[in-house]
């Protein structure tokens, strides 16, 4: 079903794990995408992957911490493909690993600048083009430790509760406007991130939380953030869904 057939759709951290799923999901339902990445190979191979099936796509090198870069994205997005009605706010780092008290301060702060300001610099950025567009969906990719928290953590998990409060308070503002925001809090997923942990030797430990057995999988995240970006979620905006596995419910 190409049920976004004639939907423009930025994805940030679209080059690998999640945000590339989700950029070959949207492109199946029928949407334009525009894979932004940091990295600029990774965001083009994507590209060429949803091309090579006869979807459309477009590569974009983006570090969403720089705003001019940013509005330049979105820009091009406009430009290029008439508008834009779907973003999904998904670039994020994990961050050093240390208790609290001990935490670096320019890690902190490269934390909160990837993984929440830059989740407002794009919504920013992205909210004025759909206000042009006629209304939109946007959702902002938060983590299961958006909800909980885990020792030596404490940049990440403090961004990731801040993506919620920020999606829950634009939701409120733009929901007159036909702009729809949610939030989405993967678990423990197959993806580069956690392939670090799984060096630092945590993998083993992590796989022992999850009552299902298993980490997730980035197509079950991409598969709740299309519907969340659908029409079948019209009445939908405000909320943070989980994709843990029960992770959270311990």
């Amino acid at each position: 079903m190409l049920e976004l057939e004639g939907k423009v759709a930025i994805v940030t951290g679209g080059g690998s794990g999640i945000g590339a799923a989700i950029c070959r999901r949207l492109a199946i339902q029928g949407a334009e995408v525009v894979v932004a990445d940091m990295n600029g190979d990774a965001a083009q191979s994507v590209c060429e992957q949803i091309c090579a099936d006869g979807r459309l796509a477009h590569a974009v090198t983006v570090d969403v911490t720089d705003t001019d870069a940013v509005q330049k994205m979105v820009d091009f997005t406009v430009k290029r493909c008439g508008g834009l009605h779907l973003a999904v706010n998904n670039a994020g780092i994990d961050g050093t690993c240390a208790v609290t008290a001990d935490y670096p301060i320019d890690g902190w702060a490269r934390v909160i600048d990837v993984n929440l300001n830059g989740v407002f610099y794009c919504m920013k950025c992205e909210i004025a083009a759909m206000q042009e567009t006629g209304g939109g969906a946007i959702v902002n990719m938060s983590s299961v430790l958006g909800s909980v928290g885990l020792p030596t953590t404490a940049a990440y998990t403090a961004a990731k509760h801040g993506v919620v409060g920020l999606t829950k308070v634009a939701a409120i503002e733009y929901a007159r406007q036909g702009i729809r925001i949610n939030a989405v809090g993967p678990g423990w997923i197959e993806t580069p991130l956690l392939a670090r942990q799984a060096e630092l030797g945590n993998s083993r430990r992590m796989k022992a939380l999850q009552p299902m057995g298993r980490q997730g999988k980035p197509e079950e995240v991409a598969a709740l953030v299309c519907f969340l970006l659908s029409e079948q979620a019209s009445f939908i905006t405000g909320s943070y869904h989980l994709v843990d596995g029960a992770y959270s419910a311990h």
